[in-house]
């Protein structure tokens, strides 16, 4: 199946290219650029292409509402009408993007090597005009972030029959859907709609008429350091979601099994910094909900300024445990700083080298230059060579790229700083012929025919402020890139290379000023010129091993009975066998780059993986959990003094509860103290199981104190949403 997959995939890109040569003849037009022989000579995958792996893709984000209208029929629907602006000034109004749209232009985004498109959330947004305090100017839910019906398409994109649409049309390109998903809130709690949810049509509940505790009602956050309120609090005025309600719950894995049902391969989750609790909690539990349908990705969206921002160590632990990768915000700031600000190329090395020791799994990582949230990269520095270099590191840097929609045609608005609603101006050109458009052409086919890209490990190998040469490198598998920003050429000596010797040329070409070849004898690179403003990128894809090499197994937390797919190189065609940990899992199929698995009846905890046909691969690890997951708020009541530094943590049985570990990053926590001396925590635990446990405080010397007494016991509900309170043992 899976080789088939790839050939439909050629065969549709082949088609593609001799689609547009011949219109573009027809038209009179110029011939588009084509791309270098050395990117036409890889083009066959060498990669899995599946919805559990990602690794290999480049996502395309789309502003569903912003992209192209196919339909003007739905702008302004029946029963939804005043909210569209036909001419284009209110920013904060439908402009007339839809479903049918992005379905009509799939052929544009598979001809630039688009393998995986994330659309804004599709769900139903306020039919009523908000209005922001002081202004008379209606604002409407386009973005798609201020929900009232998370069971019902948004009538302005389309019907459900639109989706299914898009769907299989992405599909029979070989392209991937993710889609947006926003659990943590409903629409605005103190205009329009005051954060009505529907289900269906039928009223749930407002952030005015909660009789039955839908929503939290603790005012908006005031510091974004500080958890409880980024947990409990209202984002941006937006109705907080009270997920320890077992409706609401219920309401929301709902909703999302409503859209796996109708085939999307992967979930992009809104704000989860703002859902309980920093070790996964509730959306642990959402991921094994989804999990449990079939494997898919997942990418959570936890805003962080940088690796220094106080809640990065919790973003590592979310990342690690809770079966959802992040967007990775600290390397987006670093790649805005040196491509974008003119900071040294060091920033971005250095970003790499702490979250090389941090992630369990940072090749799952999303990584990307701009998104709808802040001002688009040309607005910071309006340099087409700026745009390049940085696009080429997003395509080659560890992590899975994101391409924010437009980038391709050079597409920002620069009004009050390019900040909302001006990073999301109406797609304007569909061109493939811009410089864009062919690099991540010629990066997505080295993606899917090199696995170090997908794969690989990464390695700074030379660097100056202008200069930022690494590599990356997945068994015999070596891409070597070179980004040279600055306005003056470098000679390079002293550059080493895992690249096997001989004299290779540049993948690129001249597309981005290089052309270049180079020379390795023993590992030394001869010296060169690398250009102002020159991206190269040099590589060799090792022939098929006869040994298994792991370089993926995902998604990378499930439970006993789901399906888990492992990704690599070296299979081959005869079943062999894999284990977690000393334990044998079943087989369902396999390939020479893809094996299907169900995970088997094990302990909870984290396991190696092995595959062994002849010989045996690397290691590959991954999460496991005891069974269903529910979520669980435990509170302890009159806990001991604490000082600044001092957190009270949850520790106790089965890995969901950090196997009774005693530091920040294996027990739960911290805990939330809005009563104090009272705390509390939502922690994923075994649904129906019975658990023991007990709080600790960890000082902020590092020493632990327990509570006394015998361990507390707590048998967590079968479904929904639990809740137990104890006092402190003294």
């Amino acid at each position: 199946m899976e080789d088939t997959g790839r050939q439909r995939v050629l065969f549709i890109s082949l088609l593609l290219t001799l689609v547009l040569l011949c219109s573009t003849l027809l038209s009179g037009g110029p011939l588009p650029r084509l791309l270098p022989e050395a990117v036409q000579a890889q083009s066959t995958p060498n990669v899995a292409l599946n919805t559990a792996d990602f690794k290999p893709a480049v996502i395309y984000q789309v502003v569903l509402d912003r992209f192209f209208d196919g339909n003007a029929a739905n702008n302004d629907p029946s029963g939804d009408t005043g909210l569209y602006d036909s001419t284009k000034t209110n920013w904060k109004l439908y402009w007339g993007g839809d479903l049918a749209g992005l379905t009509q232009k799939i052929p544009y985004l598979a001809g630039m090597g688009i393998t995986a498109i994330w659309i804004s959330p599709p769900v139903e947004n306020v039919h009523l005009p908000v209005y922001e305090p002081g202004s008379s100017a209606p604002e409407a839910g386009y973005h798609g972030y201020w929900a009232r019906d998370f069971y019902r398409i948004d009538p302005h994109l389309g019907t459900w029959s639109d989706f299914d649409n898009l769907v299989a049309t992405a599909h029979s390109y070989g392209m991937k859907v993710i889609i947006d998903f926003a659990p943590n809130h409903s629409n605005p709690n103190d205009t329009g709609e005051y954060g009505s949810l529907y289900q269906n049509g039928t009223f749930e509940a407002a952030y005015n008429n909660d009789p039955n505790g839908w929503f939290h009602h603790n005012g908006g956050i005031s510091d974004y350091n500080n958890l409880y309120q980024d947990e409990y609090d209202n984002l941006a005025d937006l109705a907080d979601l009270a997920q320890e309600n077992s409706s609401v719950d219920s309401y929301l894995k709902g909703a999302m099994a409503q859209f796996l049902a109708h085939g999307v391969d992967g979930v992009r989750v809104d704000a989860v910094k703002h859902m309980p609790a920093p070790d996964g909690g509730w959306l642990r539990t959402l991921s094994d909900s989804v999990e449990a349908q079939g494997a898919h990705y997942m990418v959570g969206e936890w805003y962080l300024s940088s690796i220094s921002d106080p809640t990065y160590p919790y973003a590592l632990k979310f990342a690690n445990r809770s079966g959802i990768n992040l967007l990775n915000f600290p390397l987006t700031t670093a790649l805005r700083d040196v491509y974008a600000s003119g900071n040294g190329a060091s920033e971005v090395d250095s970003v790499l080298t702490q979250e090389k020791s941090g992630f369990l799994w940072l090749n799952d990582q999303a990584i990307f230059i701009d998104n709808q949230d802040m001002p688009r990269f040309l607005t910071l520095n309006s340099s087409s060579d700026r745009l390049h270099e940085a696009l080429a590191a997003v395509l080659t840097l560890p992590g899975i790229p994101i391409i924010y929609y437009g980038t391709e045609q050079y597409l920002h608005n620069d009004t009050n700083g390019g900040g909302d609603p001006y990073n999301r101006p109406m797609m304007s050109s569909f061109s493939t012929t811009t410089t864009a458009y062919n690099e991540i052409k010629a990066l997505s086919t080295l993606r899917q025919s090199n696995p170090a890209l997908a794969y690989g490990t990464y390695q700074q190998r030379w660097i100056n402020s202008d200069v930022f040469i690494y590599e990356r490198q997945f068994f015999n598998n070596v891409v070597l890139v070179a980004i040279n920003k600055g306005s003056s050429s470098y000679s390079i000596s002293g550059l080493y290379t895992a690249l096997p010797n001989g004299s290779y040329s540049d993948y690129l070409g001249t597309l981005l000023h290089g052309g270049t070849s180079i020379t390795v004898t023993n590992g030394a690179v001869s010296t060169f010129t690398l250009g102002a403003n020159q991206v190269s990128v040099w590589q060799y894809t090792a022939p098929e091993s006869s040994t298994p090499e792991i370089g993926s197994v995902g998604p990378n937390l499930s439970r006993p009975g789901d399906q888990v797919i492992i990704d690599g190189q070296g299979f081959g065609s005869t079943v062999g066998s894999v284990k977690f940990g000393t334990t044998t899992a079943t087989v369902n199929s396999w390939s020479p780059h893809s094996i299907t698995v169900t995970t088997p009846n094990v302990a909870s905890g984290l396991y190696s993986v092995q595959v062994c046909t002849s010989s045996c691969s690397n290691v590959y690890e991954t999460r496991v959990s005891s069974t269903t997951q529910v979520a669980v708020t435990f509170t302890v009541n009159n806990a001991p003094s604490t000082n600044y530094g001092d957190n009270v943590y949850l520790t106790g049985q089965f890995d969901e509860l950090g196997n009774w570990g005693t530091t920040t990053t294996t027990a739960i926590g911290p805990l939330n103290d809005p009563n104090y001396p009272n705390w509390f925590v939502m922690a994923s635990v075994p649904a129906c199981w019975t658990v023991q446990f007990k709080f600790i405080i960890i000082r902020a010397d590092g020493s632990v104190q327990w509570e006394n007494g015998s361990n507390h016991s707590y048998t967590a509900p079968c479904s929904g949403t639990g809740a137990v309170t104890v006092n402190w043992q003294y």
